[in-house]
């Protein structure tokens, strides 16, 4: 629908889903409307421009974009002027920017992944248009200099590495990220020394699979992530530096020992495992066996002391048998998770999961989910009670959303904490005496000193 805009200052609202990769695509979207004279509105209705970033890992975040998009139907019959795009991944995926076209014909733009750089562009003409501008097209991927609208002022997502080339077969990643693209490290290192210089104090470095880093540029044998995290550890203004995601099969004894080395590197590994069943893994494509990851988590917590480890877990995979479910289990209490993340296995169009039989009833499935749930938590309650009586470093994030009168941190081993305060704390490095633990999060008593 072609769209005049208004003759005053214009606003955006930015409504994210999934990872922390499409936080930071939000950011960076946040930032070139920005660049182009946009001011962020508070919600929806006081915005000229609504945007939704999207998901397509499971079906969940997918639902509730249409959820969304239903609700907007109103905003946009109002008001004429609005501007409605969908970005991310939903679209790249085949077939679905037609399917959102048609079920929502009031959406001006929808543009992938790829397209992301050419947001600006893409909305003058999507406002010439009586029909929705769709771009899906692959471009040569570049995303140095552009402008950034960071959600926090001490703490930045950078990424290091883009797309994922393994294919799991239930995963949609490939497909709407596209291949392995790192950026140069001498990039990567500009970009982290200015944020340093800005003020922040945790970098958070992004990628599907950080692991690989490198390959693409300098070869297997070459500059490694493991290289880049002890480069970024010289940064001496950064105080905290952590990562995500890490593949188990590009997961070397090197970048663990890098890890235990480096001073800025946070105690924290977040390590999917998915299955605890060989015939499963190899049916997903992980190329890694249990015995194998059991050795990574042994090495991991013999090399750095303290070290908290998180994983993913799908619970209900096509073919799941009862004794690969309980193989899980089993590697789950071996392991000795920090936390987990498990989810109902999703079934996602165009991966080869996608084309097997599934046979097993939903309501097992849910058993099994909350099985895995009872055990994980108990670990979680039983890890945080060890840490009673210790004094965490802890980077405070704000006021605490459940008491106004505590403030919450995290410390290096990624723990919540939340602790009294009288003072708002954010930003700040603080030490705190835990004195409480629970599943998720851990209390802690007043600071002693801070920096």
């Amino acid at each position: 629908m072609k769209v005049t805009p208004l003759e005053r200052d214009l606003t955006y609202y930015i409504e994210t889903f999934g990872c922390q990769m499409n936080e930071h695509d939000s950011e960076v979207l946040a930032g070139m409307l920005e660049s182009i004279g946009y001011l962020p509105a508070d919600t929806p209705g006081e915005a000229d421009l609504i945007l939704l970033n999207t998901c397509a890992v499971r079906q969940k975040p997918e639902q509730k974009v249409y959820a969304l998009l239903g609700k907007l139907r109103p905003l946009k019959e109002r008001n004429p002027a609005l501007v409605i795009a969908v970005a991310g991944c939903m679209p790249q995926q085949e077939g679905t920017p037609r399917d959102l076209a048609r079920r929502f014909d009031f959406i001006d733009l929808i543009l992938g992944t790829h397209a992301l750089p050419h947001l600006p562009r893409l909305l003058e003409e999507a406002r010439e248009r009586d029909k929705p501008l769709i771009d899906t097209g692959e471009y040569e991927l570049s995303r140095s200099g552009l402008p950034v609208r960071r959600a926090s002022h001490f703490k930045a997502w950078l990424n290091v590495i883009y797309g994922c080339n393994n294919y799991c077969s239930y995963c949609v990643v490939p497909y709407v990220r596209g291949r392995e693209r790192s950026r140069t490290k001498e990039d990567i290192m500009k970009e982290a020394t200015g944020l340093a210089r800005a003020g922040y104090r945790e970098i958070t470095l992004l990628g599907q699979n950080v692991n690989s880093y490198g390959q693409d540029l300098y070869g297997p044998r070459g500059y490694a992530f493991a290289d880049l995290l002890l480069d970024l550890n010289q940064v001496e203004a950064l105080s905290r530096i952590r990562f995500l995601t890490s593949h188990p099969k590009d997961l070397s004894t090197r970048l663990i020992q890098a890890v235990g080395e480096g001073e800025r590197a946070c105690e924290h590994f977040h390590l999917p495992v998915q299955s605890g069943s060989n015939r499963l893994l190899k049916e997903m494509n992980r190329r890694y066996s249990r015995v194998r990851y059991l050795e990574l988590v042994a090495e991991i917590k013999e090399t750095i002391p303290g070290v908290a480890l998180t994983t993913d877990l799908i619970v209900g995979y096509p073919g799941e048998r009862e004794e690969d479910f309980l193989q899980t289990l089993d590697l789950v209490e071996r392991a000795r998770f920090d936390s987990a993340f498990a989810f109902l296995y999703s079934p996602r169009a165009g991966t080869r999961a996608a084309l097997k039989k599934d046979s097993l009833p939903q309501e097992e499935k849910k058993k099994r989910l909350q099985e895995i749930f009872k055990l994980q938590n108990r670990i979680s309650l039983e890890i945080n009670r060890a840490l009673v009586g210790q004094t965490l470093e802890l980077l405070v994030e704000g006021t605490s959303r459940r008491d106004p009168r505590m403030q919450s941190g995290r410390s290096r081993s990624n723990k919540l904490v939340h602790f009294p305060a009288d003072q708002e704390l954010a930003g700040r490095l603080v030490e705190v005496p835990v004195a409480e633990a629970y599943t998720w999060h851990l209390v802690g008593e007043s600071p002693r000193g801070g920096s």
